[in-house]
Order: C-alpha cells, then structure tokens, then sequence
C-alpha cells in the first residue's frame, strides 16, 4: 500500500509444524524455503529509480559483505515502466531511466551473483499511476519471466470490487488468479502479496484475519500493515518500525516454512533514527525470520550500518530452516520479551526495550519456556559473549535498544514448555489470573500474565501453577489442574482459543460463548510452539 510522498502443542521438527491442510505455497517449501534478503529502493528512493542506482547497488553489495552475507536479491519497485503499454498488451520499461533495458539489467546483476525481481500492482493502475496487471496477467508474468525476474511484488491500489464480488472477495480473486498463472509456470515466480495491507485497520480485523487466512495459500510472503516510513516522509521513523513489529505481532501463527509474514523493509540509513533504533529493527525482524529486504543508499551505507547487518549470527536466526516466528513472552509498558526455539534446539530470547529510558532487568527462565531447575549457557547474537544462567536472565538495554540471546539446552535440561502471554489481538489486553479470578488487563509483566502450555492442553499462569485455565461453558475461572472437564484448549489458525470440552471460545469480556468468524473479541495471540489447528 503506497502513498507517492515527497519528502502435540510443542513443535519441534519441520515436520511438526507442516499443517494439516494443503497450501500451495507451502507444500513445495523449497521455493523459498527460508525469508528473502536484499535491496528494494521504494522506501529511500520511491520513483527515482534508474539504471545507474540499481548498478551502484548491485556493485556497493558485492563489494561490501552484503551479497556475502546472503543478501541476494535486487527488486526494482513502482515507476520502472511506461504510462502505457506496448501494442501487443505488454509493459514496457521506460527508456529513460533504463536506457539498456531491464533484460540487460536482469543480466548485469545476476553476473554479479544476484537474483532478479519487479514489481506489478494487481488493480488497473499501479500507486505510483502506471499501468497495473488487471486483466494482463498472463502477458505480465511471461513478459517478466522473459527478462530473467524470478519474484514479483504485486501491489494491490486501484482494486475495485466486479460481478457483485466485496472488496475482500476481490482481492481474493485477483491474487488467486496470479497464484494459479505462477503456478502453472515452468520456473514459478516468487510471490510477494500486499493484498493484508489494505485490510488493516484496528477498528475491525475481521476483513483482515479473512485475507491473511488465503495469502499462505497464494504466495511465499505478504505484507500485512502500513508501508514503512518512506525517507522523505513526515513522521517518526522509529514510530513508523513500532507500528509494523506489532502487527507482526499480532499474526505469527500463519508463519511457517514455505510462508512469511513481511513486515516491510529494513531502513538502516534513515536520518530519524539512533543507532540502537536501526540495530533493533534488524534483531527484531532476524527474530520473526522476516524478509531483510534493505531500502538505503547502499553505497553510503556506514561501515556500523553493515557490521550489524552482516551479523552472522542474527542472520542464522533470520534463516533459520523452522521458520518460527517469535512471539511475546511478557510485555509491559516499557519491555517487550518475545522467545521461539531454533532448529538446533536452542531458545531464542529477544527483550525490546521500546520505553524512553534505560532499563536493568532480570527476566525469570520460567517466562522464557525454560526450568528453574537448569543452569544454561546463553550467547548474545551481537556480540558473541557467553553468560551463565541459573535462575534468571538479566538484561540492561538503552532506549529503544534490543536484546538478543541464543540459550543452549543440554540433554538433561531439553524441555521447552511453550509460555508466554495470551493477549486480545484487537484491544492489546492480556489474559489474567490471580486466585480463582481471571479477566483481561493491559499488559504489566506479571507473572500472572505469563501462560504456560501444555501437551494436553491445558494452560496455567505462572503465578498459579497448580491451577489451570477452566470454564463452565459461560465463565472462566482458575481451578485446581488434574484433566477436569473444561480445562483442555486448543488454538486455532483463526486464533480462536476453543475449550475443547464445552466447544465454545474464549472471548474478552465474556468468558466462553459461541464461536464466531475472526471477531475483534475472539481473536488471541499465543506463545510460539503451541500446535495450531489448521481446521480451527
């Protein structure tokens, strides 16, 4: 979405977290078996684009560790083409700005080691006015492939609904159609859909939950949220990265092998922010496994800029082949703790410091999934320094600063219960319990916020682990553990949270009743490593 500005419950194999239904995308997960890495120019450059930035680029990565480092893709971005197409129905590339052609271009880059890709918008016209894909789908997609490309960005402005369709079912419709000509094609293209973005707004997420339910099915990746802040835009960059991480957020249960969620581009030379404001954005995407697709001036890039992006070890979490997306731990006005496990069995741990002030904090193991009981070895991804663990994990971070650590798990101390908090996905509010009592509160950090999982479902806070989340089929409540009626759960991709005793769902602010479609009240995030329910 552009606006033209100026200025078992726990997963631990690949295999366990496959989903029951078939989606295309993911069912062949080599396509793109792990998120993309390179340049796109939109968010530094929107429409000046041209030959000489994309072969500046291309030149400055190969040169500066980037390409080394797996950033291997160049995508060109809106006002590459013409106003109009050619006579036989295809676009045409304007001469101006690539006096050689993009098939040369195509070719100049992949001599340099990089892979090729455009962008198309799927209405009739593209955001920037140019010709859009509605009804040229096929002509596009050969002409695209014609010329080297391998993944394609398609837009989704100037959609309109046809044929008594909604807007949503339109959307559905066009997307559908590209997934089906991509799919067809002898080398398919990979598909990176913008269709969520226009559907995400606070004050209903059901049309959105609707459209990010068939993106996996459709294509490897989608943005679902607002564009990031453009560098000539008015605004807070930092603000700006905030919004996109927690709608990131708020859909870490689509992700899987195969599928990511993309919550936009990194900007490492925005001028709005601090160091430790560009090092968060990259820890905090490594750690959902998010595209790092840069939008910068490469070739000014600092040689600080590209230390921490060329990170090694963030960039193998980035990469890593479980394509687990971190979820939130704990949460409070200032800190934010989000944990997934990594293919090698260790446990990730990311604390965002996203408050104003610096923060020195301990962090219990029982909220990171792990036992008390346990003495571990954590690496911190940026510097690669060891500390030990017994007990808690402290941590002391600088506004606006993140934290990342790789905790090693032996195999006396193996088991990660999947914890963390059990929020409403509309209003933010977090799932409570203290003595019998439990409601929805805004997020503090207590124990009693932080959820522990279960293999057979059942869910008890940390502050009451020998009572487990019960309902009547009406009420909620904390009542003594031991597989009472009313007491096993289960999640679905929906992100309904379904008793699986009485069969109704739990919803803020009235407990358990009938199960609804994506219902702003109804919906919930939980702690990665849960088993979802592709059927739910």
């Amino acid at each position: 979405m552009k606006f033209i500005a100026k200025g078992a419950f726990v997963a631990s194999t690949v295999a366990s977290i496959m989903p029951a239904q078939v989606f295309a995308s993911i069912e062949s997960p080599n396509l793109l078996p792990t998120p993309p890495m390179g340049f796109n120019n939109w968010a530094r450059f929107m429409c000046d684009l041209n030959e000489t930035l994309l072969v500046e680029t291309a030149d400055a990565m190969a040169s500066n560790g980037l390409l080394k480092a797996g950033y291997d893709r160049i995508n060109l971005d809106d006002c590459w083409m013409t106003y109009h197409r050619a006579d036989n129905g295809s676009l045409q590339w304007n001469t101006t700005k690539f006096p050689q052609g993009l098939p040369w271009l195509g070719q100049y880059v992949k001599s340099k080691g990089f892979k090729f890709g455009i962008y198309e918008d799927s209405g009739n016209l593209t955001c920037g006015g140019y010709p859009g894909s509605l009804g040229y789908e096929k002509i596009d997609a050969e002409t695209f492939a014609s010329w080297g490309i391998d993944y394609l960005k398609l837009d989704g402005c100037n959609v309109y609904p046809k044929h008594g369709r909604t807007l949503q079912e339109e959307y559905k419709y066009l997307y559908g159609r590209w997934h089906e000509i991509l799919s067809k094609m002898p080398q398919p293209l990979i598909f990176s859909e913008s269709a969520p973005a226009y559907f995400a707004t606070p004050e209903n997420f059901t049309d959105w939950y609707t459209v990010m339910n068939w993106a996996p099915e459709y294509g490897e990746l989608a943005r679902h949220s607002v564009d990031i802040l453009v560098y000539a835009g008015q605004g807070s960059a930092w603000d700006s990265i905030m919004t996109n991480y927690r709608y990131n957020t708020l859909v870490a249960r689509y992700q899987r092998p195969g599928y990511f969620n993309d919550p936009d581009f990194l900007i490492p030379d925005h001028r709005g922010l601090s160091m430790d404001e560009k090092r968060s954005q990259f820890a905090l995407w490594a750690s959902f496994s998010a595209p790092l697709i840069i939008s910068g001036y490469i070739p000014d890039l600092s040689t600080d800029d590209l230390t921490f992006m060329t990170n090694r070890r963030l960039i193998q979490v980035d990469q890593d082949p479980l394509a687990q997306q971190a979820t939130l731990a704990s949460r409070d006005s200032d800190i934010d703790v989000l944990t997934r496990s990594l293919a090698d069995g260790s446990r990730l741990v990311t604390v965002l410091n996203h408050g104003n002030g610096t923060i020195d904090t301990s962090l219990a193991v029982e909220t990171l999934g792990l036992s008390r009981e346990c003495t571990y070895v954590a690496e911190d991804l940026w510097d690669g320094s060891e500390l030990t663990i017994k007990g808690n994990l402290r941590v002391k971070l600088n506004t606006h600063a993140t934290g990342v650590f790789k905790v090693a798990l032996t195999e006396e101390c193996s088991t990660v219960i999947p914890t963390g908090i059990i929020f409403n996905t509309a209003s933010g509010n977090c799932l409570t319990g203290a003595t019998e009592e439990v409601r929805f509160e805004p997020c503090n950090g207590d124990s009693s916020q932080t959820w522990q999982v279960d293999s057979s479902g059942s869910v008890r806070p940390l502050s009451e682990q020998s009572r487990c989340l019960t309902t009547d089929g009406k009420d909620i409540s904390l009542q003594a553990c031991g597989g009472a009626a009313g007491q096993q759960w289960s999640y679905g991709i929906s992100g309904l949270m379904r008793n699986t005793d009485t069969g109704g769902c739990l919803i803020e602010g009235t407990g358990v009743d009938t199960c609804g479609f994506e219902a702003n009240s109804q919906v919930f995030g939980l702690p990665s490593g849960v088993r979802i329910d592709e059927k739910s």
